[in-house]
């Protein structure tokens, strides 16, 4: 693939060239020449787009695609291309598929099937057999098929012995274990955040602690076993506090937010729409602005659009029998855009790929392409019509958002919208 882009913005702190607009030309997938102006002497394939920004690609550490067994939400084809033009050049995809990612031969499966994608899929493998919590998958086999990562999506670890276990076994071989924050024996029956908003409109509440007794107790059996743990989307304020102190104690810990998290609250439930209704759920503002600070300081290692298509039947329901979940790929920049400066959005959505077993790809001459294209200014109302994905599931719906990405260029593959 060859092609020149004409007057792009570099954002990369990781590139000589940051901070300055100019041309790139890009020859059989690596970047040849970055200069000021470069004349299209081989008639290349030219693209000119208003206000183009580049970066790094993207990285999602948790997205649902549906496929296997959920094509009705979501197919891998679609749900891939989605991602590319919503930025993404790297996803990390959940195991809540039908059946459930728990074998070599499930890894192997989605690898083969996104091959030959511009998009770069990284299988994360289920901890436990039918994400039950009862029995370890085996992880060692997963990890050799490509799996970068294990954890049981959205479901909580009851059981410590087995999470203590599983983060011995997985550091014999710099396995990566996820653990979702949330004690059931607290949540309960909880749909929404417990506070003065949940006790207003009358729906059951998951009090904070929920989330927090959890953490604490996976970070002391963190410490304890030495091993490698990540935590994905925290939400109160306290969890910040306790992952904060983990990493000042020198733990291998990290840990994400759903960008939702970020931008609205319990308060936005006042209204019953089930789109707000997510896993964890809307805290309050003060969390919210906890979690904002928690990500300027290191705190959070990385920012996800936690990705979750889910059949409308599934949505448009009484609020109590609503299933948890938004996409939120499509609306992941033009949201964190909105709320952070353009450069911090670009930080946090490239932040923590080393995580996932990723290297940074700095846009320099003489490196592979891997490369995000995007109109950091424009702004527009988040509608259907911007919706790629199968299902229309967004917490984002009629919001105002700012930002665009036109797509991206990997693997000597270029996707636009």
């Amino acid at each position: 693939m060859n092609l020149l882009l004409k007057s792009a913005t570099i954002l990369d702190p990781k590139s000589d060239f940051h901070n300055k607009t100019l041309d790139i030309l890009i020859e059989k997938g690596f970047i040849t020449k970055i200069a000021s102006r470069i004349a299209n002497s081989h008639n290349y394939k030219s693209i000119s787009l208003p206000n183009l920004h580049v970066s790094q690609g993207w990285f999602d550490s948790s997205v649902s695609l549906g496929e296997p067994g959920y094509e009705e939400r979501e197919t891998l084809a679609n749900g891939l291309d989605t991602a590319a033009k919503s930025g993404f050049t790297t996803v990390a995809v959940n195991p809540n598929t039908n059946p459930i990612t728990s074998t070599n031969a499930d890894v192997s499966l989605l690898k083969a099937k996104s091959k030959d994608h511009a998009i770069n899929l990284l299988p994360i493998g289920a901890l436990t057999k039918a994400s039950n919590g009862e029995r370890l998958t085996e992880l060692f086999d997963m990890q050799n098929a490509g799996a970068v990562a294990f954890g049981d999506y959205q479901v909580p670890l009851a059981n410590a012995n087995l999470l203590k276990i599983a983060l011995q076994y997985a550091s014999n071989f710099d396995g990566l274990v996820c653990s979702f924050p949330l004690d059931m024996n607290v949540a309960k029956n909880g749909v929404m955040h417990e506070y003065i908003t949940s006790t207003t409109i009358g729906l059951n509440g998951i009090p904070s602690m929920a989330e927090e007794m959890q953490i604490a107790r996976d970070l002391s059996l963190l410490e304890y076993t030495e091993g490698k743990l990540h935590i994905p989307t925290i939400s109160t304020k306290g969890s910040v506090d306790l992952i904060r102190q983990a990493k000042k104690k020198k733990l291998n810990v990290t840990c994400s937010v759903a960008i939702h998290n970020l931008i609205y609250t319990d308060q936005n439930l006042m209204t019953f729409n089930t789109n707000f209704k997510v896993l964890p759920p809307l805290r309050t503002a003060i969390d919210a602005e906890a979690l904002i600070e928690g990500l300027k300081d290191g705190t959070i290692d990385m920012v996800t659009s936690d990705h979750n298509p889910l059949n409308i039947e599934l949505k448009k329901t009484e609020f109590d029998h609503a299933e948890y979940g938004s996409i939120g790929l499509e609306s992941a920049f033009g949201a964190l855009n909105s709320i952070v400066s353009t450069k911090a959005a670009i930080k946090y959505l490239t932040r923590g790929k080393e995580r996932f077993k990723l290297k940074d790809v700095p846009i320099s001459i003489g490196n592979k392409v891997n490369m995000t294209l995007f109109d950091p200014d424009i702004k527009y109302i988040f509608e259907e019509d911007s919706i790629s994905s199968k299902s229309k599931n967004t917490i984002f719906k009629a919001q105002p958002l700012k930002g665009k990405a036109y797509g991206i260029i990997n693997n000597n593959k270029l996707i636009l919208n």
